[in-house]
């Protein structure tokens, strides 16, 4: 029973340790910036890499003009790139007033985010449906159309904090931000799923086919779970305090939340998609290729 209590004891005294151990890096403002340069280093490196990827492609082929590949390592680069700076520049970025400044440029990027992966669930929507032979006139417009209400929607609710703070609103606009992703989610679940199952019943000796189940079926699931994982978490951070991304004392969370949402599902995303198009013989290409 001594022995018992004793191995309670130790325990309770470890969790406490590991309690003081995160509260220390978090309080600590060396760590606080170590973490945020390391983040900033880490998305640099995939917006490199997404940059060297574009102007691979180009180099293949220039005559294609701004194809949706292009487009997508574009975003990827633009992404990455602003986060980056944002993370260089973080201490500075807490101490801009209005407040809203702050959420512009700790949000924005994740809006963009939303777009660059949208415009991969639009891609393959097109390629299921014209697959069977359906016809794919709308997909653009519904693309485009969807992006200028998330947008829209979001200014909005910027401009009505820059005119007055409500915390109420804050609220809506993570929550809002919340649907955001679990509709991203779902579209990667749906078409992502659709494009895979499709594939499946392609004959097998079809030249490619394993590559190409390996690769929709890898990107549909690293997507739907960074989406979702982003979800999730923006609930919490929106009644949680503990939760709460946009300050720069909880530097672990933030480590934890940017790489598992955005720098590590990017860096997989753009390695599995990293093969170059054909330079000839083919008037249209796929991110999937």
């Amino acid at each position: 029973m001594e022995s018992y209590s004793g191995d309670v004891a130790a325990i309770a005294y470890k969790l406490k340790d590991t309690t003081n151990w995160w509260r220390d890096i978090n309080g600590s403002r060396l760590w606080q910036d170590r973490v945020f340069h390391i983040l900033a280093a880490l998305y640099g490196l995939v917006a490199a890499v997404a940059l060297v990827q574009l102007i691979r492609i180009q180099m293949r082929v220039p005559e294609y003009g701004w194809t949706t590949q292009k487009v997508f390592h574009f975003l990827n680069f633009l992404v990455n790139g602003v986060r980056a700076l944002v993370f260089v520049f973080r201490r500075s970025v807490q101490n801009l007033h209005p407040e809203i400044v702050q959420h512009i440029l700790l949000d924005m990027p994740s809006l963009a985010f939303f777009t660059t992966y949208a415009l991969l669930i639009l891609f393959w929507a097109e390629i299921y449906y014209q697959a069977r032979a359906v016809s794919t006139d709308g997909l653009r417009s519904s693309f485009f159309t969807i992006n200028a209400v998330v947008y829209t929607i979001q200014i909005a609710m910027w401009l009505m904090l820059w005119w007055k703070y409500i915390p109420v609103l804050v609220i809506l606009s993570k929550m809002f931000f919340a649907g955001v992703s679990l509709f991203a989610a779902l579209g990667f679940l749906l078409y992502g799923g659709r494009l895979f199952l499709m594939l499946q019943r392609f004959p097998v000796e079809s030249k490619g086919r394993r590559k190409k189940l390996q690769e929709v079926g890898y990107v549909t699931t690293i997507c739907f779970t960074c989406f979702l994982v982003r979800c999730i978490m923006m609930c919490f951070n929106a009644f949680d305090k503990g939760a709460d991304l946009d300050v720069l004392n909880h530097p672990i969370l933030n480590l934890i939340y940017y790489l598992f949402v955005e720098i590590l599902p990017s860096s997989l995303v753009l390695f599995i998609l990293r093969k170059l198009p054909p330079k000839r013989g083919i008037t249209q290409y796929h991110p999937i290729r």
